[in-house]
């Protein structure tokens, strides 16, 4: 009975040691609860709430789509895919003899142009001297016509005069005959001086109508201002300029992507033959959450780290911009939230970083690969 009581005794000793530990241990683990609890509220009002952060962040580029100007076959394709070029390096080049056709037929038209306007100013001078001679033709014909009416009225007063002195005798048959004969001459001359004053009149109508024509064509210009002559200079112009753009150029510093072209391939103005990525003018698109936006600004800082070099390498860029809209409000199948079947989804908006192009020199990034974003809304705005 000793040894029962004895036993009890030490187990309950042994309950209330235990119940003493676990009061102690969740004690503790209370305290603990609370300090991280003080922490972490600490750290978000001196820290967490001063930043917003994502993962649905992209680097991007404008890049320089490659396109033909002219259509032709490929000659020569200068470069492969990951290539570096830089601005005014050739990329591309196509056949150029039909181009070199082209301007040579266009050149040829231009010293025909320049020839028609020669030619058409000396005849201009030459119409202008026609309409002289013209008017000389006028003023000679207006004289005979003159002669022939003074012949005319002499020889009809001839006539008269015979015709009345006739019946008496005195005017003999032969010498009447004369007189008709005279006077029908000299009518026939009459009507033909006036046809000449007639024909002298039209001619210099004509000469004159022609001298407008061929002056109307350079009236108030020189070989170098004509219509005409311009016209053809256009199209030697634009020849030349179709040469030119058979040899494609980089139009911009980066790196080739995309290729689509092989040497002998026929290709339309306009095609898409190969991309330059402008690996030091890089951006990224951040893809924010609406409900973190209210106090982001444009100009303020943004630290940012990539996965491709892990988080040993911090970028730092500035907030440019907001995008204009969602991504799923310009989506090509937008959702159609009127048809009674929404639902409330936390919309994303691009924010648009740039980068230091230090940090992008030192350490390169290409287009597409993830990033985390930071922005530090206390930071200065602009």
């Amino acid at each position: 009975m000793a040894d029962a009581a004895q036993n009890s005794a030490i187990e309950a000793q042994d309950d209330a040691a235990r119940s003493q530990k676990r009061k102690s241990l969740l004690l503790g683990v209370a305290g603990l609860v609370g300090v991280a609890a003080v922490v972490a509220g600490g750290w978000y009002v001196l820290v967490g709430s001063h930043h917003v952060t994502t993962d649905n962040a992209y680097v991007g580029a404008d890049t320089a789509t490659i396109t033909p100007m002219v259509a032709g076959q490929v000659a020569e394709v200068d470069v492969q895919d990951t290539q570096v070029v830089h601005k005014g390096d050739v990329l591309v080049r196509i056949d150029p003899r039909d181009a070199q056709i082209a301007l040579a037929q266009a050149e040829a038209d231009l010293a025909k142009a320049r020839r028609q306007y020669g030619q058409t100013s000396f005849a201009t001078a030459a119409l202008a001297a026609q309409i002289k001679a013209r008017q000389a033709l006028v003023v000679s014909s207006q004289a005979q016509l003159a002669s022939a009416q003074a012949a005319y009225d002499k020889a009809k007063i001839d006539l008269d005069r015979r015709r009345a002195l006739a019946p008496k005798g005195a005017v003999s048959g032969d010498e009447l005959t004369n007189a008709i004969n005279a006077f029908a001459a000299a009518r026939a001359s009459l009507e033909q001086a006036r046809a000449s004053v007639m024909q002298a009149g039209s001619n210099k109508g004509v000469a004159q109508g022609d001298f407008s024509a061929s002056s109307a064509l350079i009236e108030g210009t020189t070989l170098t201002n004509n219509p005409d002559v311009l016209a053809a200079q256009a199209k030697v112009d634009q020849a030349k300029l179709d040469l030119e753009r058979t040899v494609i150029r980089a139009p911009i510093d980066g790196v080739v992507a995309s290729r689509a072209v092989q040497v002998g391939q026929r290709v339309a103005a306009g095609n898409t033959l190969m991309r330059v990525v402008p690996i030091n003018a890089l951006y990224v698109d951040a893809n924010y959450k609406e409900s973190q936006l209210a106090k982001v600004r444009i100009g303020q800082s943004v630290e940012l780290t990539s996965d491709r070099y892990g988080s040993g390498v911090v970028f730092h860029g500035k907030v440019a911009g907001f995008s204009g809209g969602t991504g799923s409000a310009f989506a090509l199948i937008p959702a159609q939230n009127a048809t009674g079947n929404w639902i409330k989804i936390v919309q994303r908006l691009p924010v648009r970083v740039t980068l230091d192009p230090k940090e992008l020199a030192e350490h390169p990034l290409r287009v597409g690969l993830s990033m985390d974003a930071d922005i530090d809304i206390t930071s200065e705005k602009n």
